[in-house]
């Protein structure tokens, strides 16, 4: 795995976690702008159909604050990358 990956945070892991990084033998998908820009979705074992779809992603801080989602798709011309395409309550 890439240094630089190795150093990123991973969508959904714990503030108070030492090691917010990602782990060996996982796969992860880099989130591109929006409010979770730079962070690393792990997607592991998810199916074609499922990677495929849009992941909403809970999170604070977005648009809509506590209880909002944050919306990402995988991107055709490069899978390692998810494209933010908006938020909803």
């Amino acid at each position: 795995m890439d240094d630089s990956i190795l150093r990123r945070r991973v969508y959904g892991a714990d503030h108070d976690d030492p090691d917010p990084g990602p782990r060996p033998g996982r796969a992860y998908g880099e989130l591109v702008g929006g409010p979770l820009d730079g962070l690393l979705l792990d997607v592991t074992g998810w199916s074609a159909a499922r990677l495929a779809e849009e992941a909403r992603l809970p999170t604070e801080i977005g648009r809509y604050g506590s209880g909002g989602r944050a919306h990402y798709r995988r991107r055709a011309t490069d899978p390692a990358h998810w494209d933010w395409t908006g938020d909803s309550p």
